[in-house]
This record gives structure tokens, sequence and C-alpha cells, in this order.
């Protein structure tokens, strides 16, 4: 288990006196996006949706998403580890899935109200089993993604053994697809088949798993098990889309709505002369004389060191502002020399607009930053609100 756990952290780092103060630097959340983005993706996929919070729910704020989610009445969300469930489980009200793998040494110590667990191994199994407390519990088949779970061939044996602890319920099935972004692999419908024929077995041995899940994002609206009840997106749920153009999919997921806003605050503004270096290495020199900006953020704050000299931020009003010399830890330099800004105006690091260059996906595009490390790289440290 680990040291210190997500909801700890927040507190230390915004105890309730600290909601107070005025912050440079904001994630705001659009609470309406994630409300759309969840009636799309049901109506792509046809069944409910058990979104992905992991990883500080992409770095949207997991406590936040969580409090989004509950008041939209979505009954069940995933997590990838144990610290992750209770940093919600006061917030959240429906069920918690801890998709990682759980040290066999913390068992004992767990909760199991409302938190239900992928138990990826017969020795996993046997761990819940011998606590003799009551634990709802997911099998995860591995289909082709080779990576955790059970294959097929295993789960007899895994069965034998679930039939000796009357205190373990196997709430659900789950499997993990590898390629369904991909639209000239078979790889996803093959995968399919196996976790269907797999599922039948269980049934077959008298287990009645209620929650059946394998679609992530990009397998939503692709693959059609015959025993699903609910898809398991991640990106997807923020209003984000991995799809390529050749995909078929890809106008439907054209709908969703990038629920994340990342703003910053010019702290100061510095007249240049002519030749005058900006940054560490002096990597960009003044032409003529210009103003720049100081914001409070960098690369510890998530923002890429490769935007360095080539990436930009937008204004309020959508201005492009070139970012000018290296990207510092905490630190980024802006060109305001044609634009009427100063200190203590905001600007957008990274935009809600699809379109933008300074966009999620606009970032992927002109600077190949692979949109989920953009997001995972997004600092704890920076206050998160719902709007």
């Amino acid at each position: 288990m680990e040291s210190m756990n997500v909801g700890t952290k927040l507190k230390q780092l915004w105890p309730k006196t600290g909601r107070q103060f005025k912050v440079f630097n904001q994630i705001i959340l659009d609470k309406k996006a994630v409300r759309h983005n969840l009636e799309i993706l049901r109506q792509i996929g046809g069944t409910d949706v058990m979104p992905v919070l992991k990883s500080n729910a992409y770095e949207h704020g997991i406590r936040q998403m969580a409090a989004i989610l509950r008041e939209l009445a979505v009954p069940m969300v995933a997590v990838d580890g144990y610290y992750e469930a209770t940093a919600i489980r006061r917030i959240f009200k429906g069920r918690i899935l801890v998709l990682g793998v759980i040290r066999r040494e913390n068992v004992g110590r767990l909760r199991n109200h409302r938190i239900s667990y992928v138990l990826q191994n017969i020795d996993d199994l046997r761990a819940f089993g011998q606590t003799g407390r009551k634990f709802n519990i997911h099998l995860e088949i591995n289909t082709g993604m080779n990576r955790l779970g059970l294959r097929p061939e295993e789960i007899a044996e895994y069965l034998r053994v679930l039939e000796k602890y009357q205190n373990l319920h196997l709430e659900g099935v789950m499997t993990h697809l590898a390629s369904a972004d991909d639209p000239d692999s078979d790889s996803p419908e093959q995968q399919v088949e196996i976790f269907d024929q797999a599922v039948r077995e269980i049934l077959d041995a008298g287990h009645q798993p209620e929650i059946i899940h394998v679609a992530n994002s990009a397998g939503v609206g692709r693959v059609n098990s015959r025993f699903a009840n609910y898809i398991r997106p991640g990106l997807a749920v923020y209003g984000l889309s991995e799809l390529p153009e050749n995909d078929d999919r890809s106008q439907q997921f054209s709908k969703l709505r990038p629920v994340l806003e990342l703003r910053s605050t010019i702290v100061k503004t510095i007249n240049l002369r002519k030749g005058e270096a900006v940054g560490y290495g002096g990597s960009f020199i003044a032409p003529q004389t210009m103003r720049i900006g100081v914001l409070p953020l960098g690369y510890y704050e998530g923002i890429p060191r490769a935007l360095s000299n080539r990436g930009l931020v937008t204004s309020l009003s959508g201005r492009e502002l070139d970012i000018v010399g290296r990207v510092c830890m905490n630190h980024t330099m802006i060109d305001l020399s044609d634009a009427d800004l100063g200190e203590g105006d905001e600007v957008v690091i990274i935009s809600r607009d699809p379109k933008a260059r300074n966009s999620v996906h606009g970032l992927e595009r002109e600077f190949d930053l692979f949109a989920y490390e953009t997001l995972a790289r997004l600092s704890e440290n920076i206050r998160r609100v719902v709007e």
C-alpha cells in the first residue's frame, strides 16, 4: 500500500484555508462537457458507462471528477489503485472498481464497502478468500493484451479455487483491448470472441457476474460482446479521442467535448532591447525591441520542455502568443509585443477548443506530443476548479 494516498496529498496541497487564496494557475473543468460526453458514449456504446478515473482522473483531478460523476448519478467508476479508491470513497457514492494489482500482505487491511477488486491470479484469489471477509471481485481475462489477467485455459482452476471461498462474490468479468484504435487490425474482434467463450464457461460453471465490461475508449462502438453490459472508457470521458480519421467512428467521436482548460496568469512583463537574450542558455535572442510576459509555471507543472522557442499559449480571446526561451522548471516566457496584455491578465496554456493549436490534440498534431502524456504531466499542485 502506498505510503501517502492521493487524498492525503491533496489535503496537504490545498487545506481548507488555502482555498480562500487566489492562485495564478488553474485547471478548469467543464461539468456540462462531462455530462455531454457520457451521453454520447452511451449512444455509441449502447450500454452504461464505467468512467476510468485512474492517474488522478487523467490529471483532471480525481476528487473533482468523482464529485461531478456523483451528481450525474453514474453507478460505477474504475481506478487503478486502492489509494485512489480511498481518495474518492466519501465523495462518490456509487461502486468503485480497483483495476490494479494489490499487494497480498495488505489484503487484510482493505475496505470492502462499495469497493470491488480485480483479482488477476489464483494466489490473489486465495489471499482475499483467506481473510474470511466478504469481497466483490472481478476476473480479468487475458485475451491478447498479455499484460494482466488469466489465460482462458487457467479459468477452470480459478473457478475451482473460488468455490472454496463463499465470502468472495464474482461480481464482474473483464478484458482489455490492445488495438481497438487501429481500424486495420482485426485483433479486437478476435479478443472479443475469446472473451465471450470465457464468459460462457464462467456462466456454465454456475456463476452469474452482474457486470461484464470489455470496451475501452477506442473500443466503444466497435466491439460487440454478447455479454458486455458496461463500457469502460477513459480518455473519451474527458472529451478526447485517439481514433484516426479513417476510422468509421471518428465523426461520432468528434462530438465529444474536451473537459479541461489550463490557465495561467502573467506575473511580470519585461521590455527587451534588440539583441537581449531570454532564459537559460540565452536560446532566444530578441530580433528587435519587444515585450515579454512571465508565467509562473513550467515543466514541473506539466508544460513540455519541447515547447521551448516553438510552442504557444493563447489569450482568453484566442490570440496566439509564442513561447520564447526555454521552458523553465516553474516559469515560461511568452511574447506580448503585439498583445494588449500585462501583469495580472490570464492566458490559456491548454485550450478546450479542439481546433486550437494549444489544445491537447493540437499539441499532438503540431508538436507530436502524445495526448495521454500531455495530460499525465499536469502537476497535482495546480488547483482544479469545476464550473
